[in-house]
């Protein structure tokens, strides 16, 4: 662990010395070798972030290295997919998830490594750290922050700064 890491924490997300409230998975945290596509959960480890996404019709680039979502862009989490678990455009013939969407939700997105880039079939895809629809709103397996927390992190974040996520958390913690 380093002080560029995120670290996941029963009291939120710690950065750069200060802790902020955040959301989980709704299946709560599972060790990487139980987690599954659409089982909702957090995986444990320690996933470097290896990239940043923004709404450049909505904000600012928020660092150097952030790369701007056009309306063609999307995730692809349909393991049947030769790009299983990376971002594709549209028109895709798979199952996947817009990443410019009518909503707030991904106006910036952290992508972190988790089963990326050479992605097994089944493990899960995107585990991003994104914005949160309301407080103790879990997601379906990503992390989630406040808009202005998120901000924040982007805006200090360096390349090579890792997401930790311990399996060893307070139960009630994993089972939110």
């Amino acid at each position: 662990m380093t002080p560029a890491d995120l670290v996941l924490t029963p009291m939120g997300l710690r950065f750069a010395g200060r802790v902020l409230p955040c959301t989980i998975g709704r299946g709560g945290i599972r060790p990487a070798s139980a987690k599954r596509e659409g089982d909702g959960a957090t995986p444990a480890g320690a996933h470097p972030i290896v990239g940043m996404l923004y709404r450049p019709d909505r904000m600012a680039r928020p660092a150097s290295w952030a790369v701007p979502v056009g309306p063609g862009d999307l995730w692809s989490d349909d393991v049947r997919d030769p790009d299983y678990n990376l971002m594709v455009r549209a028109p895709h013939p798979f199952s996947h998830e817009a990443l410019r969407r009518p909503d707030p939700l991904y106006d910036l997105v952290l992508i972190t490594g988790w089963n990326w880039p050479q992605a097994e079939p089944g493990r899960g895809s995107a585990i991003f750290i994104h914005r949160w629809r309301r407080p103790g709103y879990p997601t379906a397996g990503c992390v989630a922050l406040a808009p202005d927390d998120l901000l924040w992190i982007a805006r200090r974040l360096q390349p090579g700064a890792r997401l930790i996520v311990s399996e060893n958390l307070p139960k009630a913690f994993r089972k939110r």
